[in-house]
């Protein structure tokens, strides 16, 4: 399974300019990756993207199996990725200007180790060069191959199994949190680990997963009610946050990809707002972070666009709130510090 191709020259049909251009952002959630599905994307691609207007201040970058070292101990193999990313973080760091990319970056370990995964944490943390916050590893399954929207392929039931449990226990100990990626469906396995591990911080990556593909495609109104209590019933759990995005994925159903014409912000925000809506209600901004989940949100719209229209749907809203969902929450969870 792929992602939808990205298509430049299509994207640049939409060349509106960026909304408030003074209110800051941290995004809380991208990539950068040597080659996938034919085409690099780096750190020059992403400040690119970036440079289109909005006051990105920071950036986050989430584990894509990019880079992994090709020999020595499989289980350390994926140190190769965070080594790469920190040395595009230094980078960007020492231009004159722009934002700080990568000021933190979640990498990958396998914690079915168990016991043995505190090693590698460890080894990640020091090719991190100050900026490895946590790990991330995906649980996203579903039974029906048509429902699925994730390249990746875990087993079903990853979050409950003995052996990646005794993992997760490595993550407290070292001050690092874990990012999670499932679809609405699974939910359930997510309170579950939430509770067992209530002093570990957990962020709950693209809202939750809603399906709205495969068998859930003409399913809208009941996919919305049950990851609607869901997600409520998620945010009982104080440890956990939530990244709010990955609404550009083809996971949820909305076609733009598809397009003729790239979709204008105006469009992304009716379409968007109803899940935007019933995030930040159900966990509050103070526990919300806006993402581009760029490049793989690069197939249905533009960078400005999407922060365009994150920035119509909380229009109306309080200051305070807006702080919250744009840069004070991202900030806080992944501890990137002052954004000045």
């Amino acid at each position: 399974m792929r992602h939808p191709t990205i298509r430049p020259d299509w994207l640049a049909r939409n060349a509106e300019p960026a909304l408030e251009p003074g209110l800051p952002i941290v995004d809380a959630h991208h990539h950068l990756w040597e080659l996938r599905d034919g085409a690099p994307y780096l750190l020059e691609d992403f400040l690119a993207d970036a440079g289109g207007g909005h006051d990105v201040r920071a950036s986050v970058f989430i584990e894509c199996r990019a880079a992994y070292r090709t020999d020595g101990d499989p289980a350390f193999q994926p140190v190769g990725e965070v080594d790469f990313v920190a040395a595009a973080a230094t980078r960007a760091a020492a231009r004159a200007s722009g934002p700080r990319v990568a000021d933190g970056i979640v990498g990958f370990v396998d914690l079915r180790l168990g016991a043995a995964a505190r090693p590698v944490l460890e080894a990640e943390i020091a090719a991190g060069q100050g900026r490895f916050r946590g790990v991330r590893q995906i649980s996203a399954w579903h039974p029906d191959p048509a429902a699925r929207g994730s390249i990746a392929m875990p087993p079903p039931g990853l979050l409950l199994d003995p052996e990646f449990r005794q993992g997760f226990a490595c993550l407290g100990p070292l001050g690092l949190s874990f990012d999670a990626w499932m679809y609405h469906t699974q939910l359930a396995e997510l309170r579950d680990l939430a509770d067992a591990f209530p002093d570990t911080p957990i962020v709950l990556n693209h809202v939750g997963g809603a399906i709205g593909i495969g068998p859930y495609e003409h399913r809208r109104e009941h996919v919305a009610t049950v990851w609607g209590a869901a997600l409520r019933e998620l945010a009982q759990c104080p440890n956990l946050h939530l990244k709010v995005g990955g609404l550009g994925m083809r996971l949820f159903g909305f076609g733009f990809h598809e397009g003729e014409e790239p979709p204008s912000s105006l469009q992304l925000a009716e379409a968007w707002r109803p899940y935007v809506e019933t995030a930040v209600e159900a966990f509050g901004p103070a526990r919300c972070m806006f993402e581009s989940n760029f490049p793989v949100d690069k197939a249905s719209c533009g960078y400005t666009a999407l922060w365009n229209a994150f920035k119509r749907i909380t229009a109306d809203w309080g200051p305070a709130e807006r702080a919250a969902l744009f840069h004070d929450t991202a900030a806080r969870f992944y501890r990137l510090g002052e954004l000045s």
